[in-house]
C-alpha cells in the first residue's frame, strides 16, 4: 500500500456508504479515485497532478464535487462519528492561509468564507471535537469572525451533564445561558473584563488541549493547512473527508 491510501480497514467502513448505482460505461474503481483525492489533499498539489495510478485527475475532481453535492461526506462524517463521547465537548477555531488561486472571488459575491486578519487573506475553521479530540461538527466563517459568531448551531451535539471546554472568545451570556439551558456545564475561563464570578475548573480544562492536536493532524493534510479551492463548499468537504479518516485511524488503532 502506498503512503497516504486507504487502508483494508478504512475501505471497509467507507465503501458501502459511498454511491453504488453505475450507469453507462464502466468507470475508475471508487477506491482508486478516493486514494486519488485523499492524495491530491495530503500533499496539496494541484489536481492536474494527481498520479496516472488513481485515473484520469478530471475523475477524481469530478467525483469528489459529485460525492460532495450529493451530500457522501456528510453523511460519512455523520456515520463515523455517531458513537463520540459526549461527556465532554470542546469547542475552538483555527485560521488557515487562502492561496492566491483561491482568492479570485467577483466583487459583490459573498465572502467565499474568506477575509483579513493578522495573516493575510484567511478562512477560519470552527471545530467541535469530543473527548478524544475527534470531530463532530465543522462550520467555515471568514479568517476575522469571532469565534462565538456559529458556536450556537454547533452546541447542538451537547447533552445534559456534559462539560463544554472552550477557551475566553466564547466567553459570553449567550452561550453560557445556552448550555445551562442543556443541563450542561461551561467551563470557561471568564474575560478579565467579566462582572461576577463562575465556577471554574483549571484542571479539566487542561484537557483542552485535544482540540488543538486535532487543528494538528488535520493540518498534516497540505491542502487543507492552505486552502487552495475557490469554492468554500468544496473546501469545507475536504476537512470533512480528512476529519473521517482521523475517526478511521482512532477505531483501528482500538481494535
Amino acid at each position: 500500500m502506498r503512503r497516504y491510501e486507504l487502508s483494508d480497514f478504512e475501505w471497509s467502513i467507507i465503501h458501502p456508504r459511498l454511491p453504488n448505482k453505475v450507469r453507462g460505461v464502466a468507470r475508475v474503481d471508487d477506491r482508486k479515485v478516493l486514494n486519488g483525492i485523499l492524495w491530491r489533499f495530503r500533499t496539496g498539489s494541484p489536481w492536474a497532478d494527481v498520479p496516472e495510478r488513481y485515473g484520469p485527475y478530471t475523475t477524481c475532481y469530478n467525483r469528489f464535487v459529485r460525492w460532495r453535492k450529493a451530500g457522501v461526506w456528510d453523511r460519512l462524517l455523520a456515520a463515523v462519528s455517531k458513537a463520540f463521547d459526549g461527556e465532554i465537548i470542546m469547542i475552538d477555531s483555527s485560521c488557515v492561509r487562502v492561496h492566491q488561486h483561491a482568492a479570485t472571488a467577483k466583487k459583490g459575491a459573498d465572502d467565499g468564507c474568506m477575509g483579513r486578519s493578522r495573516g493575510g487573506l484567511t478562512t477560519k475553521i470552527h471545530a467541535l471535537v469530543d473527548a478524544e479530540g475527534r470531530p463532530i461538527d465543522l462550520v467555515l466563517t471568514a479568517g476575522q469572525a469571532h469565534d462565538g459568531k456559529p458556536a450556537a448551531a454547533m452546541l447542538d451535539a451537547l447533552q445534559p451533564d456534559a462539560i463544554l471546554l472552550a477557551d475566553r472568545a466564547y466567553d459570553s451570556d449567550a452561550i453560557r445561558t445556552l448550555v445551562a439551558e442543556r443541563k450542561a456545564w461551561a467551563n470557561i475561563p471568564p474575560k478579565k473584563n467579566r462582572t461576577g464570578s463562575f465556577p471554574f475548573s483549571a484542571w479539566i480544562y487542561r484537557q483542552r488541549n485535544l482540540v488543538e492536536r486535532y487543528f494538528n493532524k488535520l493540518k498534516h493534510f497540505r491542502g487543507i493547512a492552505t486552502r487552495y479551492d475557490r469554492d468554500p463548499q468544496n473546501f469545507l468537504a475536504a476537512i470533512k473527508l480528512a476529519s473521517v479518516r482521523i475517526w478511521l485511524k482512532s477505531y483501528e488503532s482500538a481494535s
